[in-house]
């Protein structure tokens, strides 16, 4: 595993050696970037440009590093296994990052308040549990996400994912046994706050 492009191209990644964790492919990670730059930049603004990123069920942290790497200005990285996140601290550390970088261990359908709202997310949760919907309402219900903040989740191509109401479905591509969906999000709830009532 290598970084693909900016200042830690060529940057070779500590690879996981549990099983469990499946790091998103280098072929995978260009297409995702390469699309996120090319059609989601606004003039010559790349959407990665001094983003808040959000690195869920990061495993390596590759996905995130590699944001870092192509001019994010930070990355939360979360994950419930203890494992993957003391592996994606070494490769952020490996990376000489480690001051724009936050490491949380949490379920990530169980967040709790958000340290930050970020304005890009990566989910890649372990394909075929169907945890990516409840992830991503758990983002948009507790305050992780910006107001129109891109998201993108990677699922198995043989997975059925749809996303939950509050997201605008903008694109999907099909690299392999991966799938990629990118989001955005359009209506933010607060956690605990209750639902208007009708209007009279």
């Amino acid at each position: 595993m290598r970084i693909v492009a900016g200042r830690h191209r060529g940057l070779a990644l500590e690879a996981p050696t549990d099983a469990r964790i499946r790091p998103t492919a280098d072929r995978v990670r260009q297409a995702l970037f390469d699309v996120l730059e090319h059609r989601f930049g606004v003039g010559a603004a790349s959407p990665l440009r001094d983003a808040r990123v959000l690195d869920l069920f990061c495993g390596s942290g590759a996905l995130g590093l590699e944001a870092l790497s192509r001019g994010a200005a930070r990355c939360i990285f979360v994950d419930n296994d203890a494992t993957a996140l003391a592996l994606a601290e070494r490769n952020v550390r490996r990376a000489r990052a480690i001051d724009a970088a936050r490491f949380v261990l949490r379920d990530a359908t169980r967040l709790g308040p958000a340290p930050e709202a970020a304005t890009l997310a990566f989910l890649d949760p372990p394909y075929g549990a169907g945890l990516a919907a409840p992830a991503l309402a758990a983002l948009r219900d507790q305050g992780w996400l910006a107001d129109g903040a891109l998201v993108c989740v990677e699922t198995g191509a043989r997975d059925r994912f749809e996303p939950p109401p509050g997201y605008d479905l903008l694109d999907t591509r099909r690299h392999g046994r991966a799938e990629i969906a990118i989001l955005r999000l359009t209506a933010r709830k607060t956690a605990h706050a209750p639902d208007a009532p009708p209007s009279t």
